[in-house]
């Protein structure tokens, strides 16, 4: 019976000293880490190979006579260039950098009015452009149809194709009765459409859109890598 008794409280003590091996294992096991005979490398950046931000800083390849900034804020009045005069004007550059071509804006945005009688000038003499009703312009001018001269108001909806200003006529009055009107309203409306390109701004700027104020047309153009000065 005694010889009973010491037997199981030997296996009952082996049995704890193999469990308390096993938790210290385990413990170990955790809270170390695999002996490395290399050095290791430094932990990679969080921004490592992260592709840079316009304006955040300056460009790596900028040299000891560089210029770099940030962002460049003009407001003008009036700027006339390329005989082509624009009103309320606002150029916001970003990561603007001397480069050996000029300075360079890695973005520009510029919003400035063309005024109406700038569009009217490309039109022809006499022609009157203003405001109409619903975001739309009209175009008031003497043409000649079907030989003879006709004094022709449309209005027409205004939008952006292809980087330029566009007003198509949506109505076309030229008095008298409406048959006549009718068939003279096909021949002139080529006449009285507007395709107007911005003049006077650096390469490299898209018109983006446009809208009609009371003293002209409100427009936004964009362009990147944009090259200010020569």
């Amino acid at each position: 019976m005694k010889w009973t008794r010491a037997k199981d409280w030997l296996i009952g003590a082996a049995g704890m000293v193999l469990l308390l091996g096993l938790v210290v294992a385990i413990f170990w096991w955790a809270v170390s880490d695999p002996a490395n005979t290399a050095e290791a490398g430094p932990a990679p950046s969080p921004t490592a190979g992260a592709e840079r931000t316009p304006g955040a800083e300056p460009p790596g390849d900028l040299g000891q006579d560089g210029v770099w900034l940030s962002d460049v804020v003009l407001d003008a009045g009036t700027v006339v260039a390329a005989g082509s005069t624009l009103r309320d004007v606002r150029a916001v550059g970003q990561d603007v950098v001397t480069r050996p071509d000029g300075l360079v804006a890695g973005q520009l945005t510029v919003d400035a009015t063309v005024p109406f009688e700038v569009v009217a000038e490309q039109i022809g003499s006499g022609t009157v452009v203003r405001a109409a009703d619903g975001g739309q312009a009209t175009v008031v001018r003497t043409v000649e149809a079907l030989g003879r001269e006709v004094r022709v108001v449309a209005t027409g909806t205004v939008k952006v194709r292809d980087g330029r200003l566009i007003v198509e006529p949506r109505s076309i009055d030229i008095g008298g009765p409406a048959f006549l009107s009718d068939a003279t309203a096909a021949v002139v409306r080529g006449l009285v459409t507007i395709e107007h390109s911005i003049e006077g701004l650096p390469e490299g700027l898209v018109l983006q859109d446009v809208a009609v104020q009371g003293d002209g047309f409100r427009t936004t153009l964009r362009g990147g890598d944009v090259r200010l000065v020569p």
